[in-house]
């Protein structure tokens, strides 16, 4: 695996017409491939165009992401590219770092207020969940009982995927969804809480999943239990490894969050505030349309979470 901490080159002097400086860069957890790519390609952008950048890690956690602002703030950085852990406790963190006059940009999650990041760049998690809940009743059919893994609380993008894919399944109502269960984005919780639901329903033809890790978790319990084949899965995300499951025949379809696209504008807008003091895009918030990847377009997977035309 691609280290997402690997040091940068020389830092290049900052002035109002050149780039230049330490470009930081927060993201929740490398060990997911969704984060790592994240990290590799904002920091691959900030490099290119002539910056410097280190990418660290909250793992979620509101106090390791103000601890790693803190650092940000003493190195200097001209710029914060953040993947905010919490929706309303990272908006401290958020204002710390405009308090020392350092611009941020946000990546793939909201926060729950508005005005004080320079941009919020994420996936349109209501459209690509819509997506994904027309493949999953195309998939399953239009009867039967399903379950439910939830990605985590404090994130809105869970309730988002959730709700869209309730929008759509709840025009079926002979489609029941007889139990959920919070995961928080991990594949070996979605393994664990997949186990409790199967035991609590053993009758179900389906899981939806707000993402590709808890629905790779849900299908390793399934095939433990040798009921996969019975029980069809979807996913969200886009991740090299649920695309393999595609290819197996594993899981019917993960929805693809474009954050190979919206990580490398986040860097191409600090780059033009820095230079600027503009963003160079309309509004604050700002929302990338997600693909549908099945068996049937699988193969124009060309790199991790990009999907060629």
């Amino acid at each position: 695996m691609l280290s997402a901490f690997a040091l940068a080159a020389p830092i290049v002097a900052a002035s109002a017409a050149s780039a230049g400086g330490l470009i930081s860069i927060i993201v929740i957890d490398p060990a997911n491939p969704y984060w790592l790519t994240e990290g590799n390609v904002a920091k691959a952008e900030a490099e290119k165009l002539g910056y410097t950048a280190t990418v660290g890690a909250s793992k979620a956690d509101t106090n390791t992401e103000s601890k790693l602002i803190d650092t940000a703030i003493t190195n200097k950085s001209v710029a914060i590219i953040l993947d905010p852990a919490d929706a309303s406790g990272s908006i401290g963190a958020v204002k710390k770092a405009i308090a020392a006059n350092i611009p941020v940009f946000l990546v793939n999650a909201e926060i729950n207020q508005e005005g004080l990041a320079k941009a919020q760049l994420v996936s349109n998690n209501a459209q690509g969940a819509a997506l994904g809940g027309q493949q999953w009743v195309t998939a399953i059919g239009e009867k039967g009982n399903y379950v439910e893994l939830l990605g985590a609380p404090s994130d809105n993008n869970a309730a988002t995927r959730s709700n869209g894919y309730e929008t759509v399944i709840s025009q079926y109502p002979d489609l029941k969804k007889v139990g959920s269960e919070v995961a928080n984005w991990d594949r070996t919780q979605g393994h664990d809480k997949m186990q409790s639901l199967l035991q609590a329903h053993p009758d179900i033809i389906g899981v939806t999943s707000g993402n590709d890790e808890m629905a790779l978790g849900a299908i390793a319990a399934l095939k433990e239990a040798g009921k996969l084949s019975g029980i069809k899965v979807g996913g969200f995300d886009g991740s090299p490894d649920a695309v393999a499951a595609i290819k197996a025949g594993d899981l019917q379809y993960t929805v693809l969050q474009p954050v190979a696209v919206y990580s490398a504008k986040a860097v191409q807008q600090a780059d033009s505030f820095i230079k600027t003091g503009k963003t160079g895009a309309a509004t604050e918030k700002q929302l990338f349309d997600c693909l549908l990847i099945t068996k049937d377009n699988v193969d124009k997977y060309t790199a991790p979470f990009t999907l060629s035309e």
